[in-house]
């Protein structure tokens, strides 16, 4: 195995997002998988019906004794559903993860509409955890919330990504697949510059799990020690052949083929 990726996210029931999704994608990256599950959803590919979340001592104490026992190579973040949970992890990644990267996507809204993160803890996510990320991946939504304005096109998020790296991150991944543009292209931005990566856009209505599937491999990539425009572009070669190789399972957002995608990396 290569590398130990700690999954700090919610469960999908319907297993094409989440917990679930990570875990399959860091299976096949080679990685091993642990996880610390924040909350539980009511979710298929149509909806999210309804959401639990995990006391925030609970996460914390799942991260506290695999950390202490097994250790993590990258730590993984993703739908925290509070603030009392946005600070549970923060303290835990202080305490026992200091030195580890960390992969965090600001998941706020599901692909079929679900809100999943609450609004007080945007400000607790951008003070404790933006400023803790080796890299940051949000979504062209999840960009307009961390900077409080409308985000069109690539000069935009490119604008976007500076903004966020000031918050103390030491990349932000800006995600462009919600532009309209016949390419998919994401932007990645850290202190060093900026680098522009293009691919086909597929036209699937299975993309239900492309954020947690690509958050997911860059942590594999980095905790098998990968640099990180390496990682990233493997993880978003990855996403792409999960989305063409989809199974068309349900009858809304499908889930990818995260198995048989491997042959991309």
């Amino acid at each position: 195995m290569k590398g130990r990726v700690l999954i700090v996210a919610g469960s999908d029931s319907g297993g094409g997002a989440g917990i679930q999704a990570d875990i399959k994608t860091v299976t096949m990256f080679g990685g091993f998988a642990m996880t610390a599950i924040a909350a539980l959803t009511v979710q298929d590919t149509t909806a999210v019906h309804d959401v639990m979340a995990i006391p925030a001592s609970f996460v914390a104490h799942q991260m506290e004794v695999v950390l202490k026992d097994i250790g993590a190579d990258a730590v993984k973040i993703g739908m925290l559903a509070n603030a009392e949970i946005v600070a549970a992890v923060a303290d835990m990644l202080e305490a026992h993860a200091a030195e580890v990267p960390v992969v965090l996507d600001p998941v706020m809204v599901a692909t079929s509409g679900g809100v999943l993160l609450v609004n007080d803890a945007v400000s607790a996510l951008k003070s404790r955890l933006v400023s803790r990320a080796t890299v940051v991946t949000p979504n062209i939504p999840e960009t307009e919330v961390l900077v409080g304005r409308p985000v069109r096109n690539v000069a935009d998020m490119t604008a976007a990504g500076r903004e966020i790296l000031k918050l103390g991150p030491r990349a932000v991944l800006v995600k462009g697949g919600h532009l309209d543009a016949p390419e998919v292209i994401d932007i990645l931005v850290t202190a060093d510059g900026v680098h522009e990566f293009r691919g086909e856009k597929i036209v699937s209505r299975n993309t239900h799990g492309t954020g947690c599937t690509l958050s997911s491999a860059i942590a594999a990539g980095l905790a098998r020690g990968d640099d990180l425009v390496q990682a990233v572009a493997r993880a978003r070669a990855y996403v792409a052949e999960g989305i063409r190789l989809a199974p068309g399972f349900g009858s809304g957002h499908g889930p990818l083929n995260h198995v048989d995608a491997v042959a991309a990396i």
